[in-house]
């Protein structure tokens, strides 16, 4: 594991005046550091593991993590609501115009069992629409960050998309239901091994080293939120199949199945999902 890099490196950009995007920032990496006491590379986790309804995984890293940012963002904006994964939810935050969207810990499964692809998710909903977002991947020594109307930054560098001209040949995350189906229309997709964090996944198309995923139905506010303002600030798209941009903070906080790209990829990317999901 990399040494995490201090905010003053990773808000360089063009945002870093911002005092609250350093706040969420600092939040981040202070959790960073809390959950990297509990993982192991290559080995299991230290922390005990408890198992949700549905048998999904919570570790008591989560857990710590959630309760670490739940102290550090609430004081910032005292007036804005709270939802993330491991805090029970309730109807308050839909009365609120700003909202705190958390993913403690994005990859439970992979925190878990020593895979450092997991990450801790952050965002500042606005009506519906993420305006601040921090992505921070404490066991790759990675923070994304990125401000509506100023960018996205990964430690501290400009981000954009990919410019791979078409869908044939790119390079492709996701279920493998519709990277079987690519390959089927003839696009010869380059297939990435599964990325177990979706927010990421997603990350990765602002970071350009993907060129379009594709995420499943019912994909959670906490795990796109973040991802989606990077995606967006880079220069990228992220729709469902009708090209509509996700919107948060709703009474049901779930998502239709979502597609990201490069820009000049994502019409030819929803066509061909479009395509998928009408022959299953």
């Amino acid at each position: 594991m990399g040494s995490t890099p201090g905010v003053s490196t990773i808000l360089a950009g063009p945002y870093g005046n911002s005092a609250l995007l350093e706040a969420m920032t600092r939040a981040a990496l202070e959790a960073g550091e809390l959950a990297l006491r509990y993982f192991r590379v290559g080995e299991k986790t230290s922390a005990s593991i408890q198992y949700k309804d549905g048998g999904s995984p919570v570790s008591e890293a989560d857990l710590a993590v959630d309760q670490l940012l739940k102290l550090r963002l609430e004081p910032l904006l005292p007036e804005a609501g709270w939802l993330s994964e491991e805090t029970a939810d309730n109807s308050v935050r839909l009365e609120k115009h700003q909202v705190f969207i958390v993913d403690p810990i994005d990859g439970t499964r992979a925190f878990i069992n020593g895979d450092a692809r997991w990450g801790i998710s952050l965002a500042l909903v606005e009506a519906g629409r993420p305006v601040l977002g921090v992505l921070q991947m404490p066991a790759l020594a990675q923070t994304f960050a990125a401000a509506e109307g100023w960018g996205a930054t990964m430690n501290g560098t400009t981000i954009t998309p990919s410019r791979h001209p078409e869908l044939k040949g790119a390079r492709f995350a996701g279920p493998s239901k519709a990277m079987d189906g690519l390959d089927k229309q003839g696009f010869a997709i380059v297939r990435e091994p599964r990325v177990p964090s979706l927010a990421y996944r997603l990350a990765r198309i602002a970071l350009g080293d993907l060129d379009a995923a594709v995420a499943s139905t019912s994909a959670w506010d906490w795990d796109i939120a973040a991802a989606h303002l990077l995606i967006r600030e880079s220069g990228g798209c992220l729709t469902d199949l009708d090209k509509q941009e996700p919107s948060y903070n709703a009474a049901e906080p779930r998502h239709k199945a979502l597609t990201a790209a490069a820009p000049q990829l994502h019409g030819e990317l929803v066509e061909a999902i479009r395509k998928i999901a009408a022959a299953n």
